[in-house]
């Protein structure tokens, strides 16, 4: 497996400082500017954005509002500079960049505060930033996907006591095509969204309690109005996520699972895909991605972080142990191999005994 450049590490660091900098709100959206108008010899500002009539700011000589004028272009040429970072990033680093939709509706989540309020991104989408975040190149096929996947803890969309605006509202100012999927129970709430081409916006949480609540929307009251899909082992992929960069744009801030419950999990939920409807595809690229995982974290000396992983899972009782060991089962001959080396490697290095944990 190919190591990124430490170049073009520095480089992806800068962007996501620099993208974190710049995820705030403005009363004055960028894809307008700032005009001054003489009126009796004396100059205001105004605001001009496409489509809108002109916005009154206030007089140029007031020391204030030039200062936000100033900050206004700071932002904008910092933006334009982040661009050509994500082009560099992805044209001569090869790191991945989604395909168009899919980051068009990461960034329309991303500016409506998804991830101010914890929500995290799952699924490949998110698996693309772990290249940048490892530090390796991934393959191609990894890659590919026709959806977006958000994930939030019940607790936290609770507790927060904020929301983003109407789900709908912002799906539709990326494709006005968007529409609520009834759920397939019958009950009131719609967790997943889907446009006229079939892209599919889908929302998780973790399933709380027991199996009763599997199948059944969850209200979730920080997701502007949209439910959530309750699953069994989410609660475990999305438990302390860290912050990634999706390379779309100028740079989307993000938060993504932790590389190593990524892996884990993906070996768990491999399982489960094969009494599924096309399952078994579902759960090869499952297996695929988790086996990428594990190399890329032992490539990168993070065997020790899978192993904490693999036996916080394997404590969880029985049905998780099964899933665990399954999922191994089915991983073709040289990635189970590589799986296995990783996981007796971070054992090795915290001193514990490996067969504990159903790896010998």
């Amino acid at each position: 497996m190919k190591t990124l450049d430490l170049v073009y590490s520095t480089m992806l660091a800068e962007l996501g400082q620099r993208s974190l900098d710049g995820a705030f709100a403005t009363d004055f959206p960028l894809d307008g500017n700032f005009v001054s108008i003489p009126v009796k010899d004396r100059h205001y500002w105004y605001f001009d954005q496409p489509g809108q009539k002109r916005r009154y700011v206030g007089p140029a000589a007031d020391p204030e509002i030039a200062a936000r004028v100033s900050d206004f272009q700071a932002i904008k040429d910092d933006i334009r500079s982040r661009r050509k970072l994500v082009s560099t990033l992805t044209r001569e680093a090869y790191l991945p960049s989604p395909e168009r939709l899919s980051g068009d509706v990461v960034e329309a989540m991303a500016n409506a505060g998804l991830f101010r309020l914890r929500g995290v991104l799952v699924g490949t989408v998110a698996f693309g930033c772990y290249a940048g975040l490892l530090g390796v190149r991934l393959p191609n096929a990894s890659l590919q996907t026709g959806d977006a996947d958000f994930a939030q803890d019940f607790a936290v969309s609770a507790e927060v006591l904020d929301s983003i605006p109407p789900i709908l509202d912002v799906l539709h100012g990326v494709d006005p095509s968007f529409r609520a999927i009834p759920h397939q129970s019958g009950k009131a709430g719609s967790t997943a969204f889907v446009n006229r081409s079939g892209y599919k916006v889908e929302f998780l949480t973790g399933n709380r309690g027991s199996d009763e609540n599997t199948g059944k929307p969850s209200p979730m009251p920080a997701l502007g109005g949209a439910s959530a899909e309750p699953l069994r082992f989410l609660d475990f992929l999305i438990y302390e996520p860290v912050r990634a960069i999706v390379l779309h744009g100028s740079g989307v801030p993000v938060l993504v699972p932790a590389p190593q419950r990524y892996a884990v999990h993906k070996l768990i939920i491999a399982t489960r895909r094969l009494a599924d409807e096309g399952g078994s595809t579902k759960s090869q690229k499952d297996l695929m991605q988790s086996g990428i995982l594990f190399e890329a974290m032992a490539e990168t000396r993070r065997s020790d972080d899978l192993a904490l992983a693999w036996s916080e899972a394997w404590s969880r009782g029985d049905a998780w142990r099964e899933a665990l060991t399954k999922g191994l089962e089915l991983m073709p001959g040289k990635a189970a191999s590589t799986v296995r080396q990783a996981l007796l490697d971070g054992f090795g290095r915290l001193k514990e005994n490996p067969e504990k944990f159903g790896i010998l």
